[in-house]
């Protein structure tokens, strides 16, 4: 019997997730179809018990969802429990338990571009749920300083405070960050600011990025943000949002069927999808 795959969210239409992940179902000959549903915060509970009811394979969650979720959840990976978020459930043995792939998404994706954070000095701008994600994945990865720049510093503060893992890190204010941006190896940008309607705009200034070093926007749509030509522009590596998005997905398939799907398979779906150039060097 075809098993039913689905990814939750609210608005949901904008998702790429099912043409990335029906065309891997077809891909490797799996008898599974992978759907779109709009979810209310309010019926949240009642679409969770119908997707256990039906016995689904698993599905995965995104924005507004990935907090709420967790109490109505059988069980929580560790990790997912940590973040806070969860982004993909798999159904074990009629038991619905929560993953975050978000964060290990992201240092997958880093990888093809900078093989090891060990000893990386990084800034992550922003603090929300995804830059939490991110900034527990790498400080776990040893690298010799784990920033965080936010408009509302005392929300870095509570996001540093909260990590469980033993980094090395400090709260700046934006300016503060523009000021010290020739110190990083890496800056990772998580923050709206560059998507639709603030196309135009960016959330620091990169005047002061250090040539050669490695500047990641999650964005993925536009492919290359005003964030990132002004990288390109001063003479940084850059890589936005694409790999990110793949590899989440690459690892949320792998927990539901135990196979690690072809990224570059994935990777070129997406970028056909979008019309767009890999802009990623």
């Amino acid at each position: 019997m075809k098993k039913l795959y689905a990814v939750i969210g609210n608005p949901i239409g904008h998702s790429m997730s099912p043409i990335m992940h029906n065309d891997l179902f077809s891909f490797y000959q799996i008898d599974a179809s992978y759907l779109p549903f709009q979810i209310k915060s309010e019926n949240l509970k009642d679409a969770v018990n119908g997707f256990k009811a039906i016995g689904i394979g698993g599905f995965n969650v995104t924005v507004p969802h990935k907090t709420d979720i967790i109490p109505l959840l059988d069980e929580v990976d560790e990790f997912a429990a940590c973040i806070g978020a969860v982004n993909t459930v798999v159904n074990e043995n009629g038991r619905l338990k929560g993953y975050n792939t978000d964060g290990p998404g992201f240092l997958k994706g880093l990888q093809v571009y900078m093989p090891s954070t060990a000893g990386k000095k990084i800034l992550i701008v922003g603090a929300g749920g995804a830059a939490r994600a991110i900034y527990f994945t790498l400080a776990k990865e040893k690298p010799a300083a784990v920033d965080i720049a936010n408009r509302t510093v005392e929300k870095a503060e509570s996001l540093i405070a909260e990590c469980p893992y033993s980094v090395t890190s400090s709260a700046w204010t934006l300016a503060e960050a523009e000021g010290n941006l020739a110190v990083y190896d890496l800056i990772v940008q998580t923050t709206l600011i560059g998507m639709a309607p603030k196309m135009a705009e960016q959330p620091i200034d990169l005047t002061n990025v250090r040539k050669q070093a490695l500047v990641c926007d999650i964005i993925y749509n536009p492919l290359q943000t005003k964030f990132l030509q002004d990288a390109s522009d001063r003479g940084a590596n850059i890589q936005n949002g694409i790999e990110m998005f793949v590899y989440q997905g690459a690892l949320a398939f792998e927990k539901w069927t135990g196979i690690f799907p072809d990224v570059e398979r994935m990777r070129e779906n997406v970028l056909n999808q979008l019309g767009g150039q890999h802009v990623n060097r």
